[in-house]
């Protein structure tokens, strides 16, 4: 499917040069949504969330390494059974725990989501008028995935966030 991509993204790279009027340009949304005041504004308030999360589950986490330290001290104090009964308690806190760390994961990147959706929306509409205005054939969203290395002087990342910030 790449492949597929890759050749169809020359094609048109190459129809468009043909026709000599050809005018290609980048931008890093990840950068873009970062830096927009918003973006600013939900990370900071999914960082104090995450940290929160984060304290509650180390807590948690603490917790359960004390029982299983204590377990393991009373083992010859108790009866084969009681000992057994002990631990299978304590693994069903741990898989609370594995759920809960989980749960909280998708929990902050449902939100994220939700958070930087329309952030990323609008930028795109930012960057169609720029791609417009300045006359750009293509903008290209440049990613570890896509583009490994662009012209400083293509990069329209810094003129989005600037009009996305009026």
């Amino acid at each position: 499917m790449k492949k597929l991509i890759g050749l169809m993204a020359f094609l048109f790279t190459f129809s468009a040069f043909a026709a000599g009027d050809f005018k290609i340009g980048w931008i890093d949304m990840q950068k873009a949504i970062q830096s927009t005041n918003q973006g600013k504004k939900a990370r900071k308030g999914l960082e104090k969330e995450f940290n929160k999360k984060k304290a509650a589950l180390e807590k948690k986490q603490k917790e359960l390494e004390k029982m299983s330290k204590a377990l393991e001290k009373k083992k010859l104090a108790l009866s084969e059974k009681a000992f057994g009964e002990k631990r299978d308690e304590l693994q069903k806190e741990f898989m609370k725990y594995q759920k809960e760390a989980r749960d909280s994961q998708l929990e902050i990147r449902e939100k994220e989501n939700n958070l930087t959706k329309p952030i990323y929306e609008k930028l795109q509409k930012i960057i169609a008028k720029v791609a417009k205005d300045k006359g750009y054939s293509y903008i290209m969203e440049k990613s570890e995935q896509s583009i490994m290395w662009a012209k400083k002087e293509l990069d329209i990342t810094d003129l989005v966030v600037k009009k996305f910030n009026k």
